[in-house]
């Protein structure tokens, strides 16, 4: 029995791990391309270390450009512990984004201390309807969560460039030639504190204290265990009296809620107004997709997601220094990330398939009439992975 013990002790260890493996493993295949590109490795790896911890703007620049990862993160991991799957965190960005924008340039004479609360709970709900509206479908029609979010990204990035170019376009914009797709300026009243003089906003310190909230929310409360039962085997948790149609909804609802809230500070906080290219790149700089691979490599955890996104932010922000420095094309950027991105789900994939054959085996021991050894102290690990 402490033989199978250890060996589980060590392939969770493993699964802690496979993150960082799958990092590491994606990082040696960048440097491959970068040594085809003609470029050295090593000074490109320490440029984009440099770029992302070089310097307190540095560091206050990767740190801002994890919060909104670390926000679309901690939704990602209520709705993925509920077994539905949120691909529209860009969306729910855009619309947490353009309800709070909206409220901020209707009421400019209000005092900052009651607008940005407001702002940021309508970021919140905005996002948390965006969210609902698959959930709602998913539960009661039976429409696969995947597609309907992807198509309402779509429908979000079409409403936002309606409203920016039309109803909350800049009025100095709208007496240009340029017509730069822009909101105005918000009163400066309205700008999240910061530590000056850096770019670091209270909203880094609002994700952080969520990410607490939320991990209560998961593993302390019943509603966070009925999320996870469901996730977990829906027939059964019905079996036992929980409404599974409302959890999925509630998980969906949840994880755009926070997306949503992404997009409201990323206004007030960062840009002070809403911009775009058309795209929702333009807005949510692939925040809403960024945040997945971040609570992935977080292990869906969200404590675990803080870390992993403050990662993913120090790749974004030194990637920029790393092609000054070494003179690579901009796609390689793109690549190093997507590259990444595939590592990492990759071995979550591996993860879980390590998890169920764990589960099999402890299974099919206890068929056998052996109960699995160590099962309490199992079932005592996996409450709080």
């Amino acid at each position: 029995m402490k033989k199978r013990l250890q060996s589980q002790s060590v392939s969770k260890l493993v699964d802690a791990l496979l993150p960082i493996f799958a990092t590491l493993a994606a990082l040696a295949i960048g440097a491959l391309m970068l040594i085809i590109l003609g470029a050295n490795p090593f000074e490109a790896y320490g440029a984009l270390i440099e770029g992302a911890f070089g310097s307190g703007n540095a560091l206050a620049d990767t740190i801002v450009k994890a919060t909104p990862l670390l926000l679309v993160g901690l939704g990602i991991c209520i709705s993925f512990r509920g077994n539905v799957i949120n691909i529209g965190g860009e969306g729910q960005m855009i619309v947490g984004a353009l309800a709070a924008t909206a409220l901020g340039l209707a009421f400019p004479e209000w005092p900052g201390l009651l607008l940005v609360p407001l702002a940021m709970l309508a970021g919140f709900l905005g996002g948390a309807i965006w969210g609902g509206i698959p959930g709602a479908l998913k539960a009661y029609f039976n429409v696969n969560e995947i597609l309907s979010t992807i198509m309402m990204n779509a429908i979000a990035v079409q409403l936002m460039n309606f409203m920016l170019k039309g109803p909350m376009m800049d009025p100095v914009q709208a007496s240009k030639a340029s017509r730069i797709p822009q909101t105005a300026r918000l009163a400066k009243a309205f700008d999240l504190p910061r530590l000056i003089p850096t770019r670091l906003h209270l909203g880094t310190v609002i994700a952080v204290v969520l990410a607490i909230l939320v991990y209560i929310l998961l593993w302390r409360t019943t509603t966070g265990y009925r999320i996870r039962a469901v996730g977990q085997n829906p027939h059964a948790s019905r079996y036992a009296g929980i409404d599974v149609k409302r959890q999925i909804v509630l998980a969906l609802f949840l994880s755009g809620a926070f997306a949503g809230l992404a997009g409201a500070i990323q206004v007030f906080g960062v840009n002070h107004r809403m911009i775009t290219d058309g795209s929702a790149t333009g807005f949510t700089g692939s925040a809403g997709f960024n945040g997945i691979v971040a609570a992935l490599f977080g292990q869906l955890h969200p404590l675990g997601t803080i870390p992993a996104a403050f990662l993913f932010g120090a790749l974004l922000v030194g990637a920029n220094k790393l092609q000054r420095a070494v003179q690579v094309p901009s796609a390689l950027i793109t690549v190093l990330n997507g590259l990444v991105v595939v590592f990492v789900v990759s071995s979550e994939i591996w993860r879980r398939h390590r998890e169920q054959k764990r589960l099999t085996d402890a299974m099919m021991e206890q068929g056998e009439g052996k109960p699995p050894p160590g099962i309490k102290e199992t079932a005592e690990a996996e409450a709080e992975p």
